[in-house]
C-alpha cells in the first residue's frame, strides 16, 4: 500500500526496473498515500498475508494525504480525531445531537469462498487486531453523553444516518436500527443508559443495531466513562480488540491511560463473544474507523492514537472482461507483443551487458580467490572438484536444507590424515552483489570466531561464480527439529533443554561482550541453532551477523530490517537498526520455544506473539509452568522451568532498555543463588519512543527514537507459499518454517514513528 518505498525509488536508476515499471504505471494506486514501510517474510509456510497501519498521533499534515475518511461533524484538531465536536463555543448549538465518523480509507475483502476450508461453510474470514487510545471528556462535569464505537461496516461514504445523534451512536436511526441492510458491527463504549441498557458505564458488542448482543458492565472493571475529570483521570483509556477469523470470535481489553506508567494489555478481556464476519458484511468488504454522537446530554469524544493489523485477502469477484473481437482483437495482441519484444531485447541486452561487467570485475570474488586468502585466519581452501563430489553432484538427497540465503548439503571429503569426514556444504544462492556480500560477511566474521557454542567454520571455496562455505557437520541438525518435528521426531528431555539454552546464552554473550568486536547475530531462532553429538547447542548461519566498530552501538541495514517474523524486536520496525538488545528478543523466542514446545507463531496478525502472549498470561495468573512442553510428561525441575520461562518473558520484554543483558542472561543460569529476573504479572505495551528507565537520561537522541511527530507508519507483510522452505531442517541455510527476509523501514525522520502496538 502507499507510494513506492525508498527502495524502489532509488533502484530507478537500473534500466531493468524501469521497464518493469513502464508497466506497472498503468495500474491503479492505492488511496492511502502516506508514508508506507512494506516488509515481506514465510510465516509458517502459511501463504497468508497481513497489512499494519499505525497513527501514533493525528497531525493536521494527515488531512493532506486521504488516510481517512470524514463525514458529519468530525475533525482533526489537538492532533485527535475528533468524532463529535471540540469546541468551547455555545454547547446548544455546537455539542448536543451530533454525530460523526471517521474510516481508515482502505477497504479490506474480509472473508471469501474457500472450498479447500475446513469450515462447514466453506468459507475463509480474515482475522484482525487493533489498539487505540479514546478520550470521553465530559466538559460538563454535570453531563456526560451518549458514546463512541469502533466500527467494521461495509461502507465508509454515507456518512452517519440522519436522526443517528443520541442513543444511536452515529449508527443507525429508529427506521433502520436493526436491518440487516446495515451490514456493520461495533465495539460500543456507552456513557448513557437506554431502556435496553444494562447501565450508563458499559461496553457492548453490536450487530447491524444499537441493541447490543453482548454488553459488560465496567464499574467491576475499575473504568468510568467519561468521569468528572480530575488530575488523574480525565477519561482516556485503552482499548485493544483482537479477532479470530478461524474460530469467528471477538474479544475485548480495556484499560485507563496514566501518564505515569507503562499501559499494559489486560489478563482479562472485558468483552468476549463469539462473531462471524461473513454473515454480516455480505458484500465481503469492509473499512475499519470509528463512529460517535451526543444527545441533550453530551462529552466530546476523540480518538489520540490507533494502531492496526489486518489479515488480507484477495478480492476475486473482480468482473472479468466481454472478449474482443476482430480487427481489436489483433490490435489488441499485436500491440503489446511487439512493445514486449522491443522491451525484451532491450532487456536482455541490458542483462548481458551487467553480467559482463560483473564477470570482468578484476574486484569481484568470482575473479579474485586473493582477496578471499588475504583475510585474517581464512580457514582452507577446499577444491571445487571435492566438494561436488562429495554432495554427489549437489544431489537433492544430499540436501539438508534450504533458506534465503542458500542450500545446504552434506558431504563426504577428505580429510588431513587421509581419512574421510563428513562436512556441511553452504552454497549461496545468486552470483549477483548480494550473493558476494552475504559470503564474504559469514566468511570475514565466523573465520574468527572461537566458542564452543559456535557452529565452526571449516573452509570456503569459489568456482566459476559459485560460492560455497564449508562447516563442522551436527550429526543432530537443527533446534526446531526436536522441538517442533511432531510425534516421531527425536525429542529432548529436560536436561537436554536446559543446556541447549545455557548454550546459545553463552555463545551470545561471547559475541557481545568477549569478542574484541561487538558481533550482532540478527537471526536467532531454533533452526539456526545446530545440535552436535553430545546435543549441545552450536549457533550458526552468520549471514546477517556484523561486527561492529568500538564506537558504535548498532547496525544499520540500508535495505531494511533483516531477520525473521517472531524473532525480530517490534523496535526494528522503527529504527532499522539491530543492536544487541534486538538480539536478545530473539533469544528470548527461543527460550521460550524450547520450553514450551510450541512456535512463536506469527500467523497471527496481533503482532507475531500468541505463544509470548499465552506464556505472559500464565504468568500474570501465578501458572506459568503449565506453559512447559506436555510432552515432558513431568519430568523436569520445576525451579528451573520457571526460571527459565520468566527469563524468556524478561528477554522479550517490549522496552528494549529493560531487556536483560547476555551477561546477565548468562548468571541466572549458571547460578540459583542469582534470584529470578523480575517480570511484570502482564505484558507492558510497547511505546515509541522507548521510554527511559528509572534514573536513565538521555541527552540526545539515540537508539530508541526522539520527540514526537505526527505521522502514519505502515507494513505489509506477504507470506506466500512459494517460501515454503525443505522439510529437511538444517541451520546452515536458515531452513525452517520460519524464512529469513528484509523487511524495509521507513527513513524519513520527519515522519517518525511514535506508536503503541
Amino acid at each position: 500500500m502507499g507510494g513506492p518505498s525508498p527502495r524502489g525509488r532509488r533502484a530507478t536508476t537500473s534500466l531493468a526496473l524501469l521497464l518493469l515499471l513502464a508497466g506497472v504505471a498503468a495500474c491503479p494506486i492505492p488511496a492511502v498515500r502516506a508514508q508506507a514501510t512494506v516488509f515481506t517474510g514465510d510465516v509458517n509456510g502459511s501463504g497468508r498475508e497481513i497489512t499494519s497501519f499505525s497513527f501514533p498521533g493525528f497531525g493536521n499534515e494527515l488531512q493532506k494525504l486521504n488516510n481517512l475518511t470524514f463525514t458529519g461533524n468530525t475533525s482533526l484538531t489537538q492532533r485527535s480525531l475528533q468524532i463529535t465536536p471540540d469546541t468551547g463555543n455555545n454547547p446548544g448549538s455546537f455539542l448536543v445531537n451530533q454525530a460523526g465518523h471517521i474510516f481508515y480509507s482502505t477497504e479490506f475483502v474480509l472473508w471469501e469462498d474457500n472450498a479447500s476450508n475446513s469450515t462447514a461453510d466453506g468459507r475463509y474470514v480474515a482475522s484482525f487486531s487493533t489498539v487505540f487510545k479514546a478520550n470521553l471528556f465530559r466538559s460538563n462535569k454535570s453531563l456526560k453523553g451518549e458514546g463512541l464505537a469502533f466500527v467494521v461496516a461495509s461502507g465508509k461514504d454515507g456518512g452517519p444516518p440522519p436522526g443517528s445523534y443520541g442513543g444511536y451512536l452515529g449508527l443507525t436511526n429508529a427506521s433502520t436500527d436493526g436491518n440487516a441492510t446495515n451490514e456493520f458491527v461495533a465495539v460500543e463504549l456507552d456513557s448513557v443508559k437506554q431502556s435496553y441498557d444494562p447501565d450508563d458505564n458499559h461496553i457492548g458488542l453490536d450487530v447491524n443495531s444499537v441493541r447490543s448482543t453482548v454488553t459488560t458492565p465496567l464499574a467491576r472493571f475499575g473504568i468510568e466513562l467519561a468521569p468528572v475529570p480530575n488530575a488523574t483521570n480525565d477519561g482516556s483509556i485503552y482499548l485493544w480488540i483482537d479477532y479470530n477469523g478461524t474460530t469467528r470470535h471477538i474479544w475485548v481489553y480495556i484499560a485507563p491511560a496514566s501518564a505515569n506508567a507503562n499501559i499494559r494489555k489486560p489478563a482479562t478481556p472485558v468483552l468476549n463473544a463469539s462473531l462471524d464476519l461473513s454473515t454480516i458484511l455480505l458484500g465481503k468488504k469492509g473499512y475499519f474507523g470509528f463512529s460517535a454522537s451526543t444527545g441533550v446530554e453530551y462529552q466530546l469524544n476523540c480518538v489520540n492514537m490507533w494502531n492496526m493489523t489486518v489479515e488480507v485477502l484477495h478480492d476475486d469477484s473482480a468482473p472479468k472482461k466481454a472478449p474482443l473481437s476482430g480487427w481489436k482483437l489483433g490490435v489488441a495482441i499485436g500491440a503489446p507483443c511487439a512493445a514486449a519484444l522491443a522491451l525484451g531485447l532491450l532487456a536482455g541486452l541490458y542483462f548481458m551487458k551487467k553480467r559482463k561487467k560483473v564477470g570482468d570485475d578484476p574486484s569481484s570474488v568470482f575473479n579474485n580467490a586473493t582477496l578471499l586468502r588475504s583475510i585474517p585466519g581464512v580457514p582452507k581452501e577446499f577444491d571445487f572438484k571435492d566438494l561436488r563430489k562429495g554432495t554427489g553432484n549437489f544431489d537433492e538427497k544430499m540436501k539438508l536444507g534450504q533458506g534465503g540465503y542458500g542450500v545446504v548439503y552434506r558431504a563426504t571429503v577428505p580429510g588431513n590424515n587421509g581419512q574421510s569426514v563428513e562436512v556441511a556444504v553452504k552454497q549461496f544462492s545468486g552470483a549477483n552483489t548480494k550473493g558476494q556480500e552475504d559470503f564474504l560477511a559469514e566468511l570475514s566474521i565466523i573465520n574468527r570466531l572461537r566458542h564452543r557454542n559456535l557452529v565452526k567454520l571449516v573452509g570456503w571455496c569459489h568456482d566459476n561464480g559459485v560460492l560455497l562455505l564449508v562447516y563442522d557437520y551436527m550429526p543432530y541438525g537443527s533446534l526446531d527439529r526436536h522441538i517442533f518435528g511432531g510425534k516421531d521426531s527425536p525429542g529432548l528431555d529436560w536436561r537436554q533443554r536446559h543446556t541447549v539454552v545455557a548454550g546459545v546464552a553463552s555463545a551470545l554473550n561471547y559475541l557481545h561482550h568477549e569478542f574484541d568486536q561487538t558481533v550482532i547475530h540478527r537471526d536467532i531462532k531454533p533452526s539456526n541453532i545446530m545440535l552436535d553429538s553430545s546435543y549441545h547447542a552450536r549457533l550458526g548461519d552468520f549471514g546477517l551477523a556484523r561486527a561492529l566498530e568500538s564506537d558504535k552501538t548498532s547496525y544499520t541495514d540500508k535495505i531494511g530490517v533483516p531477520g525473521t517474523l517472531g524473532y525480530i524486536a517490534p523496535e526494528c520496525f522503527h529504527t532499522g537498526r539491530a543492536t544487541r538488545e534486538s538480539d536478545v528478543f530473539g533469544f528470548g523466542a527461543v527460550i521460550l520455544e524450547v520450553i514450551c514446545g510450541r512456535r512463536i507463531s506469527c500467523c497471527n496478525p496481533a503482532g507475531c506473539s500468541q505463544l509470548l502472549e499465552w506464556v505472559w498470561k500464565l504468568h500474570g495468573a501465578g501458572r506459568v509452568l503449565e506453559a512447559v512442553d506436555p510432552r515432558l510428561a513431568g519430568e523436569y525441575d520445576e525451579e528451573e522451568a520457571e526460571r527459565l520461562l520468566l527469563l524468556g518473558l524478561a528477554c522479550s520484554h517490549p522496552n528494549p532498555r529493560k531487556r536483560p543483558t547476555a551477561q546477565t542472561i548468562l548468571q541466572n543460569l549458571q547460578t540459583r543463588s542469582v534470584p529470578p529476573l523480575p517480570v511484570p504479572t502482564s505484558k507492558p505495551v510497547f511505546m515509541w519512543p522507548v521510554p527511559l528507565v528509572d534514573g536513565e537520561v538521555v541527552e540526545e537522541e539515540g537508539e530508541y527514537g526522539g520527540e514526537e511527530t505526527a505521522g502514519t507508519s505502515m507494513s505489509h507483510s506477504e507470506l506466500t507459499s512459494s517460501d515454503v522452505t525443505s522439510s529437511s531442517h538444517y541451520a546452515y541455510a536458515s531452513s525452517s518454517g520460519y524464512t529469513t527476509q528484509n523487511y524495509p523501514v521507513s527513513r524519513d525522520a520527519a515522519e517518525r514513528d511514535v506508536s503503541t502496538v
